[in-house]
């Protein structure tokens, strides 16, 4: 049987991990190629996105690795541009570039603020400044868009700049889903809450004794006792990029285990 995205084109902008093990951006890209689409896998480092190629093409699938800096307009719009020469078409656009940066807004530099809010904020609206032409063309399109639990609750720890810029992401996605709603264009956005990838143990373990720690206490965080996967935010992404999503935008899908509903 075909695949739910069969034969469509998908641009996966942070398609590679940062560490061994499996992204967000890692594991939709490949579970994007399992379902039939041709995938773009966009990543800073080079070896991140070919190994997430690598994997995909092991499996059969169709998918080309390039690189780019979400926040160089020409780095992005050169990528859409190799893309729709290759394949002549974007049916979907994933957003899953973001970093983290502890510090609240005494200890935090100002560069430190700009950097976190160019990466996460700055870093969708390029991609999607480069795209949405190309969609509101084909006159459909799906947009995805990585936030997190931060955007609406605070999460046990200190980063300021992280809170604001998943925040915008989430407003961003409703902006844009109504703003293009007439045009066959969905834009919905996911947001992880306590997830075991590579990230966190390179950017969040530090607010912990040892990696260990990390994982038990943010396991106990979970109401069903156990942190989610880059396959959880993997599987919310098809779905969400998928056709039978037809009637759905402007949502903001917490993947969380329950925590959106816990009171304090």
């Amino acid at each position: 049987m075909p695949g739910r995205l069969e034969g469509q084109v998908a641009l996966v902008f942070g398609a590679g991990s940062v560490g061994p093990g499996w992204g967000n951006g890692k594991a939709t890209s490949v579970l994007f190629a399992r379902e039939g689409a041709k995938v773009v896998a966009i990543d800073i480092n080079p070896a991140a996105a070919e190994e997430t190629r690598a994997i995909i093409a092991g499996e059969g699938g169709t998918c080309d690795a390039a690189t780019a800096d979400v926040t160089s307009s020409e780095a992005v719009r050169a990528v859409v541009d190799a893309a729709l020469r290759r394949h002549g078409r974007i049916d979907i656009l994933h957003n899953n570039v973001g970093i983290t940066e502890m510090g609240g807004p005494v200890e935090l530099s100002e560069e430190a603020w700009h950097r976190v809010l160019d990466i996460n904020a700055t870093g969708m609206f390029l991609t999607c400044k480069h795209v949405l032409p190309v969609m509101e063309r084909q006159g459909k399109g799906a947009i995805v868009n990585i936030s997190s639990l931060a955007a609406i609750r605070y999460t046990g720890y200190p980063y300021i700049a992280y809170y604001a810029a998943k925040g915008a992401v989430n407003q961003f996605t409703v902006g844009l889903a109504l703003q293009y709603a007439a045009k066959g264009i969905r834009v919905n956005a996911i947001m992880p809450g306590y997830m075991n990838t590579p990230l966190i143990h390179q950017q969040i373990a530090g607010q912990y004794a040892s990696g260990e720690e990390m994982v038990r206490a943010r396991d106990s965080l979970s109401p069903t006792g156990k942190m989610g996967t880059g396959w959880d935010i993997a599987h919310a992404a098809l779905f969400l990029a998928s056709d039978e999503a037809a009637y759905i935008t402007g949502v903001c899908l917490p993947v969380d285990g329950g925590v959106h509903c816990r009171v304090g």
